[in-house]
């Protein structure tokens, strides 16, 4: 599935290790495929996923709404 991303908006995505379980559901539903499992641990000891291509990503929250721990947040910004 392709999400339609407007030229206008960048977005930045941050992952917070204070939060993060390494469950991996951002690698499972993001569409454009940005989110693999990374290397870095989590304060709680867990790997996190690693996002790749940030440029790709259409803004489309998915990740950030499936995080359980709310660990995820996309921030969309108009140029």
């Amino acid at each position: 599935m392709k999400v339609f991303r407007p030229k206008q908006q960048t977005t930045k995505i941050i992952l917070d290790d204070r939060f993060c379980k390494g469950c991996n559901l951002c690698v499972q539903v993001c569409p454009q495929k940005l989110f693999s499992q990374g290397e870095k641990r989590s304060r709680g000891g867990y790997r996190m996923p690693e996002v790749g291509h940030e440029k790709e990503c259409s803004g489309c929250l998915l990740c950030e709404m499936t995080c359980p721990d709310l660990a995820l947040t996309v921030l969309r910004e108009k140029k």
